[in-house]
C-alpha cells in the first residue's frame, strides 16, 4: 500500500501527480484515427514540431487536437487571455478539478472559471442561455450531459483518445463523452462513531439509527450526487425507477431523525458537527487521505446494501459535451482532450474518482476491496433513466418535501 503521508506531501507541494496509474452517453462505436487509437497524444495536444507556431495566420502555438472526423488543428491566438475559459461544474472543491485548472494553465496559458454549480444547475442555467451561450462545455452527470445533448444544446466533438472510451460511456454522434466513474457511498466519522458505540454501517438501515440521523448529511436529487443517492436507497429497498416511494419513505424517516439536506457540509465533518454524510466513493477518500484538517484514521468510508442484501451503491458515470455556438471553441477543444489524456485522467485518480481509461492506469491500494464493490454497486438502464429522470426528481423532492 501507498503510503497516504507521502500522498499528501505531494500533492500538496505539487498539486498534481503525472504519469500512468488508473466516472455520459449513450451507444458508440470506436472506430477510425491512428492503428494505436492516440490521436491526439497523451499529453492533451501535440505543438507544431516546428516550434514556431505554423498554421496559416498564427502566430502563436498551433496544437493538433481531436480524434477521427473531430482532427483539426487550433491556434493559440484565438484563445481567451482577458476572461476565462467557462465550463459548467468544473470546481474547487470536486473531484480534484483545481489541479485540472491549475496544470492546464500552466502548460496552455488559460485560466479556467471556478464554476460552482450542480449538474442541474448547470443544465438549467446552460437551457436559460441557449440563445447566447454563456459556456463553452457541458461537464457533469452522465444522464445530464444527454439531457443536454436532447435539447439541442450540444455539438459533436470526439476528443483525443476518445476511441479508449467504452462504447457505453459515449455517443456515437460525437456529442457525449464520459470521462471518471464513481460510486455512491457514506462517509463517517469512525471517532465519533466509536464514542457512540456504533458500528461500522454496512446497510442504509444502519443509518437509520438515532445516533447516525441526528447528524447526517446529504444532498437533493437536484445534483447529480443527489440523484444517485436516491437511486442508491430506493433500490436498497426495492425500488424502481417506476417506484420511488422506498426513497421518499427514507427520506422522510431520516429528516425526522434530524438528518439535513444541504450543499455544504465538509467543513462541519471536519469539524465533528456533521458525523456522517452521503456523497461517492471518491469523496470519502480524497477526504482520508488528501486533506489533512481531519486524520485520517478518523475518516471511515463504507459502500452499503439493502436490508436484505440488495445492491445499495450506484455506479454513476461523469463527462462532458461542447456546447453548440459556444463561446472559445478552440480554447476548450484543447481542454477536453488535456482531460481525457492520461496526465489528466491522473488528476481524478489522484483524488480517488475513477478515471474512464482506468484499464491503461494502476489504482491505489486505498480503495475499498472490490469484493466489496462487486457485493453492493448496480448501474440502471441509462436510456430509461434518462426518460425517466425528471420526474423521478419531481417525484421524490415533492414526496420528501426537500
Amino acid at each position: 500500500m501507498k503510503d497516504p503521508t507521502t500522498r499528501r506531501k505531494i500533492l500538496a507541494s505539487s498539486g498534481v501527480i503525472l504519469g500512468g496509474g488508473v466516472a455520459g452517453c449513450l451507444g458508440g462505436d470506436g472506430g477510425g484515427g491512428d492503428s494505436d487509437g492516440d490521436s491526439g497524444g497523451d499529453s492533451g495536444g501535440d505543438s507544431d514540431s516546428d516550434g514556431d507556431g505554423g498554421g496559416d495566420g498564427c502566430s502563436g502555438e498551433t496544437y493538433e487536437v481531436g480524434y477521427d472526423d473531430s482532427q483539426t488543428t487550433v491556434c493559440s491566438d484565438n484563445f481567451p487571455t482577458d476572461e476565462k475559459l467557462y465550463v459548467y461544474a468544473v470546481q474547487s472543491g470536486w473531484m480534484n478539478w483545481p489541479s485540472v485548472m491549475k496544470a492546464f494553465n500552466e502548460q496552455y496559458g488559460v485560466q479556467l472559471n471556478d464554476d460552482d454549480r450542480s449538474s442541474g444547475e448547470a443544465l438549467k442555467d446552460a437551457r436559460t442561455h441557449s440563445q447566447n451561450p454563456t459556456h463553452s462545455a457541458f461537464n457533469g452527470g452522465y444522464t445530464f450531459a444527454i439531457q443536454a445533448m436532447r435539447d439541442g444544446l450540444t455539438t459533436a466533438y470526439k476528443p483525443a483518445n476518445w476511441d479508449k472510451v467504452p462504447e457505453d460511456a459515449k455517443t456515437e454522434n460525437g456529442h457525449c463523452t464520459g470521462t471518471r466513474k464513481v460510486t455512491t457511498a457514506v462517509t463517517y466519522r469512525k471517532d465519533i462513531f466509536e464514542e457512540r458505540g456504533l458500528d461500522e454501517p454496512e446497510t442504509w438501515d444502519d443509518l437509520k439509527h438515532p445516533d447516525v440521523m441526528q447528524d447526517l448529511a446529504l444532498q437533493t436529487p437536484q445534483a447529480a450526487v443527489g440523484l444517485a443517492a436516491a437511486l442508491s436507497i430506493n433500490n436498497a429497498y426495492g425500488g424502481s425507477l417506476d417506484d420511488v416511494q422506498p426513497v421518499i419513505d427514507y427520506y422522510n424517516e431520516i429528516q425526522e431523525g434530524g438528518a439535513e439536506f444541504t450543499d455544504n457540509f465538509l467543513a462541519q465533518f471536519t469539524s465533528g458537527e456533521y458525523s456522517s454524510f452521503i456523497r461517492y466513493d471518491y469523496s470519502g477518500l480524497d477526504l482520508k487521505y488528501n486533506n489533512e484538517d481531519v486524520p485520517e484514521e478518523n475518516v471511515g468510508v463504507a459502500l452499503l446494501e439493502g436490508p436484505d442484501g440488495d445492491a445499495g451503491a450506484y455506479n454513476a458515470l461523469y463527462g462532458y459535451a461542447m456546447l453548440a455556438d459556444a463561446p472559445n471553441p478552440e480554447a476548450v477543444k484543447l481542454f477536453m482532450d488535456y482531460v481525457l489524456s492520461l496526465e489528466g485522467q491522473q488528476h481524478f485518480l489522484d483524488a480517488y474518482a475513477r478515471p474512464i481509461r482506468a484499464p491503461e492506469m494502476e489504482m491505489p491500494d486505498e480503495f475499498p476491496a472490490q469484493s466489496r464493490y462487486e457485493d453492493t454497486q448496480f448501474i440502471v438502464d441509462q436510456a430509461e433513466l434518462i426518460d425517466k429522470q425528471s420526474d423521478i426528481i419531481q417525484d421524490i423532492t415533492r414526496g420528501a418535501e426537500l
